[in-house]
């Protein structure tokens, strides 16, 4: 058995606080996996922060907080950058077990 490192301990902690608190962790690493692959379209396009920015009617800046962080991005936000690039995004209702989050957080047709 390895040894536990920051990460884990840190998760740890929360969890006795916050029971819930690794349901959280994966909502918001489902989060950042769509908003990295909208990013990696964005570049395989060859379009700016600026120019997606401009579609979406706000700021470079704002784009580059979104890809980089995408805290509590809204969907409205989430779908206005999808559409800047000319993808929707679709919801799916899975399960939430084990095995519905084995699925990829991110699917891209």
């Amino acid at each position: 058995m390895r040894d536990l490192d920051f990460i884990d301990e840190t998760i740890a902690k929360r969890t006795a606080a916050n029971p819930a608190f690794p349901a959280l962790v994966e909502t918001a690493s489902r989060r950042r996996a769509l908003m990295r692959a909208l990013a990696e379209r964005r570049t395989t396009q060859r379009r700016s922060q600026t120019a997606v920015a401009a579609a979406m009617d706000t700021s470079q800046s704002f784009v580059a907080r979104l890809e980089r962080s995408a805290d509590d991005a809204r969907i409205s936000t989430v779908e206005r950058y999808a559409a800047s690039l000319g993808y929707v995004v679709q919801y799916h209702l899975l399960p939430a077990t084990d095995e519905g989050r084995s699925s990829p957080p991110v699917v891209v047709h």
